[in-house]
């Protein structure tokens, strides 16, 4: 197998996209991503440092990766997150990241040094007391008011509100218009499990009931469906005559794994070829013992199932015994 080869797993999907975890740390604690009474995290000296970064994302570049995702925990709450944002934009990829949007304000002008030109802002309620509720802190007005100066400062923002019964599924219709005169993609994300997350089927807001409130709320001439990439986890639509656009990624309903170009690397330096899959493969300790990780990463790529780690029924997904042999949401960096 050729080095250009390696990332293409058996069912010919091509990993060009790759998403690092900075930290597993957090300034929120929402519900769906952290257990109430937190996690263990890893050790210090278990994290990678910015060189290791750096010397594991030049790799994955030199197979093929063209895309760079920064994710957390919340990856600007670490100290040398400036510094790895700047070796990274180095490389020849698209550099972005998914943050909580509490402190992006500090970051602008090193996001525009560093060529990141689109950002996804974590939003679950446009409530305060409501989001105040879910990540079990007081930052609403904030994140709300940083959405706007991201916005007012070129860059392309994407909303991501996960949606759950009960809760926040009747802010669907007021997500939708936040997107008519702010040019901002509102995407609706199913509720997932993750160990800690008190998932259950009951609080799912599905991709069909999604659609049937917009049905309900807007005539069917005013709803455009918009083409997704070949490579897109949502289905994009927009409301005629709005700025922005809504989108809908349904992990759980309607998975998009035939289409799925993604690895994931963990804080700690550990692969995992799938966001519900509780195996891991362990870059770090291979490359500071100077070892090539290539033969790791092929075989994590080679092992990669075609559908949800195995999980290809709804039966199978509500198994919750699975999902608490799976990191928590925030360890694992979305």
């Amino acid at each position: 197998m050729t080095k250009s080869n390696i990332l293409t797993d058996t069912f010919g999907r091509k990993h060009n996209y790759l998403r690092i975890s900075l930290t597993e740390r957090c300034n929120l604690r929402c519900t769906y991503c952290m257990p109430a009474d937190g996690i263990q995290l890893s050790p210090k000296d278990h994290l990678m440092t910015y060189e290791e970064i750096y010397t594991i994302a030049k790799e994955f570049v030199s197979m093929g990766v063209t895309k760079i995702r920064l994710t957390g925990g919340e990856p600007l709450i670490r100290k040398d997150a400036a510094l790895i944002m700047e070796k990274l934009s180095s490389l020849p990829v698209q550099l972005t990241l998914t943050t909580n949007g509490v402190i992006v304000d500090k970051f602008i002008d090193h996001f525009k040094k560093c060529g990141i030109k689109t950002l996804n802002v974590s939003l679950d309620s446009l409530h305060l007391q409501k989001n105040k509720e879910i990540t079990r802190r007081s930052y609403f007005e904030k994140v709300y008011q940083n959405i706007i100066l991201l916005v007012k400062e070129g860059f392309v923002v994407k909303v991501n509100c996960v949606l759950m019964k009960g809760f926040n599924d009747d802010e669907v219709i007021d997500f939708i218009n936040l997107s008519k005169n702010l040019p901002v993609h509102v995407r609706f994300i199913e509720f997932m499990p993750f160990d800690g997350n008190q998932w259950n089927m009951e609080r799912l807001v599905s991709l069909q009931e999604i659609l049937s409130k917009v049905h309900s709320n807007f005539e069917k001439n005013a709803i455009v469906k918009l083409q997704d990439a070949p490579n897109d986890t949502t289905k994009s639509y927009q409301i005629k005559g709005y700025q922005g656009t809504f989108a809908i990624i349904s992990s759980v309903t309607n998975p998009f794994c035939d289409g799925c170009n993604r690895i994931r690397l963990t804080a700690n330096g550990q692969i995992k070829n799938c966001l519900f899959s509780s195996k891991e493969s362990d870059l770090l300790t291979t490359l500071r013992a100077g070892k090539s990780i290539i033969p790791i990463i092929q075989k994590a790529v080679q092992t990669k199932l075609k559908v949800r780690s195995g999980m290809n029924t709804l039966d199978k997904f509500s198994q919750s015994d699975i999902h608490s042999n799976n990191r928590s949401m925030i360890a694992i960096g979305g």
